[in-house]
């Protein structure tokens, strides 16, 4: 074979190595899905069966779910299910990540999936994925309050200053908003009263009474 052959044979097989050559092996200890993020909320990419390799990229600091590589299929799945023996010893769950060494990784939702699941058809949904990676929403605190903000609240505008375009302060805008509608409702008041039927002993007033006898006086 010539060797200038050989040299492009042998660089083809650099760039087509797949990261599995820097990869940890491990066991699956029963059928587990295959998922494309580290959560039982991701969509399953795959069945893992019990008793099969995987290759294991790394796992999350807390050691609960791992990066993996099935048959050419990237994804992640829970160490619980993972196994590994040495020494005719078989170990299993989280320990195994210490034992295989895997290195702590990270989960970047948006670059996985480009990398990974641009063919899948879940992929079209993916902004439906998105976020479910992080801590719990019972873990995430109360939101932040007003009193909680660090320093003294905003001063109040001065009168006087921050005129708008028609020449008024803040304080003359607000004027106005409040003596207008102050206003509104005394009118409202007013037209209410003037809608009010008169009472019983105004209506009986009167010459329409069969009693009247032309006197108007109550005694």
């Amino acid at each position: 074979m010539p060797s200038r052959l050989r040299s492009l044979l042998a660089l083809a097989a650099l760039v087509l190595v797949p990261e599995i050559a820097q990869a940890a092996t491990a066991i699956a200890t029963t059928n587990v899905n295959l998922r494309a993020g580290p959560s039982t909320r991701y969509p399953a990419v795959n069945v893992v069966q019990g008793g099969e390799d995987v290759h294991v990229f790394g796992c999350l600091a807390n050691r609960s779910w791992c990066d993996v590589d099935f048959y050419g299929q990237r994804g992640w799945m829970s160490s619980d299910y993972l196994a590994f023996v040495r020494g005719g010893r078989r170990y299993t769950g989280p320990d195994v990540v210490g034992y295989i060494g895997a290195p702590v990784v990270t989960y970047s939702f948006g670059r996985y999936w480009d990398d990974h699941y641009r063919g899948r058809d879940f992929y079209r949904d993916r902004r439906r994925w998105d976020g479910i990676y992080g801590p719990p929403i019972f873990d995430r605190g109360p939101p932040p309050r007003a009193r909680d903000r660090i320093g003294p609240p905003p001063p109040y505008p001065v009168r006087g200053e921050y005129r708008g375009y028609d020449g008024r302060d803040r304080f003359e805008r607000e004027r106005d908003r409040f003596e207008g509608r102050r206003d509104r409702e005394r009118f409202e008041d007013d037209r209410r009263f003037e809608d009010r039927p008169p009472p019983p002993w105004v209506r009986d007033r009167g010459p329409g009474r069969p009693d009247w006898d032309g006197d108007d006086d109550f005694e």
